[in-house]
């Protein structure tokens, strides 16, 4: 939209004033960033109504993007770059004596979501708007986030985020869009409920802003609350509500956290669904059109209910027959897995289920009945036994969501075909057809447009601006490879944003770090498979070189973490222990002073991932090859021009292919090496340990006292290692992973060719943009009309 400075500062004053009958002088921060939220979401409501209308006049498909995580991040300056208002409005406020940065920072950080899920959801939110597609998220509004991440002597100690202490300026509450969302009763054949726990859900929409095209789409989360009708109900019967809604994630480990956890996903499934056949029967003669006008897409196993809850509206409430309500509904749904691990395949006890959920277990009964009846005869009782929906006790949702869609699809090409091959293998076999490879992909204008200012501004001098729409053309900077002044140019973009993140860790944790070190990176989930313990070994080797020949040159380095565990994930908990220690003894030698630092810093999440990423030479992506489906991190860090230390993992693999192998630093086992390993039980722990003195001496520190303060820490994480034989091979590609560092501190001196490696990943990067991976799932999968890309 086209607006003025002057414009800008006489709506903003009258906003203040309007809002808190006093003169700009009397307010606080957080009063004039709602003061802007307000304004911003005033100058969009006229976009946000004529996009719904449009889609509406039009019937235009529908996407509803299913996720229990959305985590976008601060969207003040988001809203604004998207409306091509950011410029003016940081003019204004500077002319107001204000400033826009202190402003945004002021915008509640809210953490719905604990990582890598729940940010795609919300970089494909922005992606479908800035495409013209007609695209809706739905998950749940939570009151608090995933948590606040302190360290107490080292510890992580959980607090809770009040993100919503201020309210939510972007939200709308839709009363008249509320639904009754149904737990436990009887259910009886007609069939009809009785004695049901009845709860409201609420929902509050959020406009997601495309970029520079005046379409506004919609985010809607759930909040659970009492219905109207329950005016007697007990303060026990209100707390079993409200905390359906209450934590993302609550812990599982026993039953009752169980039974939450499955609360939350068919709330938020069964309300999400409810309110799209509500709003398609409103516009729309007849349900049988369903297909054709509406795709829902399952983004992990979380909301897999709602394939039973489609077909429970569609046989109770609209009367369909079974067949029919089973072919609109695997017309609807398609489904993203996103792990190849075990224990993330979401299954729940049958008999927890059948008592909470008594209607959707009688169709999903129904469903492995049928899918049992048809497909025993094809494939034989030991397959079908294996892959059906019920088994072993449990009902299984990655089953029930491969035979409830038209579409599977796996998030990089090794991750795919480990699906096809081992996790799902069974269910490829019934299914072909049905799976498909979707590489993920991340929102350019959040994590360099927005994140990376410097680096955007140099872009634009050198090709021109229309990467920022169309990032495939971020390859035509490859040629600068061999412009001098270019890749000067380049290094002092890292050097800025090294030296914002540098001023952060001093003024926020009281560390100095040097900016002409090596700033080394691993910003993700704490989890045992994602190795950050490989890391802390390589920091240890790097600090007992030092204390060994303290006269010896080394390239300084910065050692930097991002990253929560579960609170009930204790292992995780123990390694964040075990960072936070030899932080703590490293970063207080005198002997080390400023060649080598660690800095761990607390409460990860998308603004201090935007600062980071930035300021960052090498990308850790070492993950046990064939246990991270895809990662976005290497993404986000490929695209600010840092180099990958990876593993042949995930989209690490389309990483090196695209930037060019000789641009980053892989290493470690291969897939098929892992594999074997399993096949043959042949893999030995203490083989490595007995013969690597080095790596001997690393074990031994956590257990001889050379680490101070971690005697049952370091014991555990010792015997995980060598008593249980390293689940996930950390000894096995520790000597590969030393190599590539050494050769990093080596390469790392030589800064016109690491400049030259950089822009490789950069130019390359356009490859994962989230706007191309989204174009893709319209093409293939939704069969959605989309605005093109060239």
């Amino acid at each position: 939209m086209k607006l003025t400075c002057a414009q800008f500062k006489k709506d903003f004053l009258s906003e203040i004033e309007t809002l808190y009958s006093t003169s700009l002088s009397d307010t606080s921060t957080i009063g004039q960033f709602i003061a802007l939220g307000q304004l911003v979401r005033r100058y969009n409501s006229q976009s946000w109504t004529r996009t719904a209308k449009f889609y509406r006049d039009h019937h235009q498909k529908q996407v509803y993007y299913f996720s229990i995580e959305f985590l976008p991040g601060r969207l003040l300056a988001s809203n604004l770059l998207n409306l091509n208002l950011l410029t003016t409005v940081k003019k204004g406020l500077t002319e107001l004596g204000l400033d826009f940065e202190t402003i945004s920072q002021a915008e509640p950080d809210s953490a719905l979501g604990n990582g890598g899920l729940g940010r795609l959801a919300a970089c494909y939110m922005d992606a479908m708007a800035s495409l013209k597609i007609a695209g809706n998220g739905n998950g749940i509004r939570y009151r608090y986030g995933l948590f606040k991440q302190v360290f107490m002597d080292g510890y992580q100690v959980e607090l809770p985020d009040d993100w919503l202490h201020h309210g939510n300026v972007w939200e709308t509450r839709r009363d008249n869009k509320s639904c009754i969302v149904q737990f436990g009763g009887n259910v009886w054949l007609q069939p009809q409920s009785e004695n049901t726990e009845d709860v409201l859900a609420v929902p509050y929409d959020v406009g997601i802003v495309g970029y520079h095209n005046d379409i506004t789409n919609t985010l809607r989360l759930w909040s659970a609350e009492l219905p109207p009708s329950a005016t007697y109900s007990s303060q026990d019967q209100r707390d079993r509500i409200s905390e359906i809604t209450k934590v993302l994630y609550p812990d599982d480990s026993n039953s009752a956290g169980q039974q939450l956890r499955l609360r939350q996903e068919y709330f938020f499934s069964s309300a999400g669904v409810q309110s799209i056949v509500r709003d398609f029967c409103a516009t729309h003669h007849g349900i049988k059109l369903l297909g054709k006008k509406v795709a829902i897409h399952i983004n992990d196993t979380h909301p897999t209910l709602v394939i039973p809850e489609m077909m429970r509206l569609l046989m109770d409430e609209h009367h369909c027959s079974w067949e029919v309500a089973w072919t609109l509904t695997t017309q609807v749904m398609s489904y993203t897995n996103h792990t190849i691990l075990q224990e993330a395949l979401e299954t729940w006890p049958i008999d927890m289920f059948k008592n909470l959920l008594p209607r959707i277990y009688q169709i999903i009964a129904e469903i492995d009945r049928r899918y049992r009846e048809q497909q025993t005869p094809i494939f034989g009782k030991a397959l079908v036994d294996q892959t059906a929906p019920l088994g072993n006790g449990q009902v299984r949702m990655a089953y029930l969501a491969v035979i409830g869609s038209h579409s599977v699809n796996g998030v990089a090409p090794l991750h795919t075909e480990l699906l096809k091959t081992d996790v799902l293998r069974g269910l490829y076999q019934v299914y072909p057809e049905r799976f498909n490879n979707k590489t993920n992909g991340i929102a350019t204008r959040r994590w360099v447009q927005l994140a990376n200012q410097p680096l955007a501004q140099l872009i634009d001098q050198t090709i021109g601006s229309d990467w920022r729409r169309r990032p495939d053309l971020l390859q035509t900077l490859l040629p600068y490879q061999q412009d001098d002044h270019f890749l000067y140019q380049l290094g002092q973009v890292k050097l800025t944003n090294k030296q914002a993140l540098a001023a952060y860790v001093q003024r926020t944790m009281g560390i100095k770090i040097r900016i002409d070190a090596i700033y080394d990176v691993q910003i993700k989930r704490l989890h045992a498979y994602k190795r950050q313990l490989l890391h802390v070994f390589e920091i240890l080797r790097e600090y007992f070189a030092i204390k060994d020949h303290p006269q010896q040159p080394v390239v300084p380095r910065v050692h930097i973490f991002g990253a929560k565990a579960a609170p009930s994930y204790h292992y995780a908990k123990a390694i964040i222990k075990l960072i936070n220690v030899v932080a703590d003894m490293v970063n207080q030698d005198p002997a080390i002073g400023d060649r080598l630092k660690i800095v761990f810093i607390p409460n990860y999440g998308v603004s201090i991932a935007e600062l980071i990423i930035p300021a960052a030479d090498v990308s850790e992506q070492i993950s046990t090859a064939s246990k991270e489906a895809s990662g976005t991190s290497n993404m986000k860090l490929m695209a600010n021009g840092a180099l990958s230390l990876a593993t042949y993992d995930g989209a690490n693999i389309d990483i090196m292919q695209a930037a060019g192998a000789e641009n980053e630093y892989p290493f470690g086992l291969k897939v098929n090496e892992v594999y074997d390993y399993y096949h043959r039980g042949n893999y030995h722990a203490a083989d490595f340990y007995d013969a690597d003195p080095e790596l001997k001496r690393l074990l031994d520190s956590l257990i001889d006292g050379t680490i101070p303060g971690i005697p049952t820490v370091g014991r555990e994480i010792y015997d995980s290692l060598l008593r249980y034989n390293d689940e996930f091979f950390v000894l096995a590609d520790y000597r590969a992973y030393v190599t590539q560092q050494q050769q990093i501190s080596r390469d790392f001196q030589n800064q016109p060719t690491w400049q030259q490696r950089s822009l490789a990943n950069i130019a390359a990067s356009g490859h994962f943009a989230a706007d191309l991976a989204v174009a893709r799932y319209a093409d293939d999968i939704w069969q959605v009309p989309h605005e093109r890309l060239n």
